[in-house]
């Protein structure tokens, strides 16, 4: 049985069961917040229960590394409209601890790249077009520090409204502990 398969039998027994009951709410959260966080698979159930998260309480926005890399790129964008169309107050980076992206090797990578089969060429091609892969890959030296960037990039918008308060927090991956790197009711 492929992977997909299996997703879609098990998808086929959930709706049966109507599972999906459980799960019931609406588009806007209940709780006004909207989080960005890493896409490590230690946080997929860690970060809601050790933040009391249910479903429907948040919009959760999930990337490599809980940061916003462009302004005007698609995380931010989820940011503004859980803002303008959800009702969203609150923003929290949730970076954490041992992240891969921090100090991520760029040049083994690239060779990982290659190796999915990746030409040279293309490697070359979207250098010349400017396109600086290994600050693109690097992701962060400091955690902390990337999240105090990302806090104050998503603070500094220009589509950001200046009523939202915006609190960067580090978690552990294995206690679920939470520290708080920026509070977003103190302004700076």
């Amino acid at each position: 049985m492929t992977k997909l398969e299996e997703i879609l039998k098990d998808n086929k027994e959930f709706v049966e069961s109507k599972g999906y009951e459980n799960f019931s709410t609406s588009k806007k959260p209940n709780r006004k917040i909207v989080i960005l966080s890493c896409m490590d698979t230690r946080l997929t159930s860690l970060l809601p229960s050790a933040m009391n998260i249910k479903n429907g309480d948040v919009k959760l926005i999930k990337n490599a590394g809980a940061v916003v890399t462009h302004p005007f790129g698609s995380t931010m964008r989820s940011i503004i409209v859980s803002i303008c169309e959800f009702d969203v107050d609150e923003v929290m980076v949730v970076g954490h601890y041992e992240c891969g992206m921090c100090n991520e090797n760029t040049d083994e990578m690239i060779e990982k790249i290659k190796e999915k089969g990746i030409s040279e060429e293309v490697i070359n091609t979207l250098e010349k077009a400017g396109i600086d892969l290994k600050k693109w890959l690097h992701g962060f030296d400091s955690v902390e520090q990337s999240i105090v960037d990302t806090v104050k990039t998503i603070k500094e918008h220009p589509l950001m409204p200046k009523d939202i308060k915006v609190h960067g927090l580090a978690m552990d991956p294995s206690t679920g502990k939470i520290d708080v790197i920026v509070n977003g009711y103190e302004d700076r």
